[in-house]
């Protein structure tokens, strides 16, 4: 699983933006190339690291990573990674709709905290959601386990708000794939499983529709999750390479499902 090093959209925040004063010098998160003039900034409300969300009875689940697909050797996982974006999370659940096809959306929280109304979309269109942590900080298997918690139950907190309280995460991405032993299991305790991937489309890196295409079509042999992303700049060429993928994948005998759990 490839680390995600180098995005664009990654900066540097001090932490006592979010409040949390010793948990870390700084951590990333999004920068204005995510978020055009005129549009509100997500702010983090941040609870003590060993906060629960909520009171609810959770069932857990593995706490290895996930890749298969609940609908066999033909399914296909869509994931959208770092939203909800006001520009972008719009298209591409109105994609999804024409193509009759599920995804899952892996929430960074104060993008989730920032845009509930969009949260609620995603849920009622009866797509499924992924804590992907507060503030995407790829540097998260370097930092101690109470920010770890933290990142992981806040966000847990915030989408579930987010959401009008009624679907909490069922899944948990680390950003970049920094995952840890800790990390795994604390999500697996509040029924989100570990969340990978097995094709990365790259399009965090914009290097073309046809490039992004004819990379999903390479790599769909190595696995069924297929990781985009509707945040973190410019994902016009998401829409498009969606457009493209989601027929030709049916067109090849695979069926739309979710990661198991």
């Amino acid at each position: 699983m490839a680390r995600h090093k180098g995005r664009g959209w990654h900066g540097r925040l001090l932490a006592a933006a979010l409040g949390v004063t010793a948990l870390a010098a700084a951590t990333s998160v999004w920068t204005a190339q995510a978020h055009p003039v005129g549009v509100r900034q997500p702010q983090a409300r941040v609870s003590a690291p060993d906060a629960r969300p909520q009171d609810r009875t959770v069932a857990k689940v593995a706490a290895d990573i996930a890749h298969a697909s609940d609908r066999g050797p033909r399914g296909v996982n869509i994931t959208i990674d770092d939203g909800p974006d006001p520009v972008w999370t719009p298209q591409v659940l109105q994609l999804l709709k024409d193509s009759g096809v599920k995804a899952t959306f892996c929430m960074v929280g104060m993008q989730a905290q920032a845009y509930p109304d969009l949260v609620k979309e995603v849920v009622a269109a009866g797509h499924r959601l992924c804590n992907h942590t507060v503030s995407h900080d790829t540097t998260m298997d370097t930092k101690s386990e109470a920010y770890q918690s933290q990142q992981i139950l806040d966000a847990e907190r915030m989408i579930t708000e987010a959401s009008g309280g009624v679907r909490p995460p069922q899944y948990y991405r680390a950003p970049g794939g920094a995952f840890t032993p800790y990390s795994r299991q604390l999500a697996a305790s509040r029924g989100m499983r570990p969340l990978g991937w097995n094709v990365d489309s790259r399009d965090f890196e914009r290097p073309g529709v046809d490039t992004m295409v004819a990379t999903v079509k390479r790599e769909i042999s190595d696995g069924p999750t297929v990781l985009f992303h509707d945040a973190g700049g410019d994902r016009s060429q998401t829409v498009a390479a969606l457009r493209e993928v989601l027929p030709w994948l049916r067109q090849q005998g695979y069926v739309f499902g979710f990661p198991v759990r």
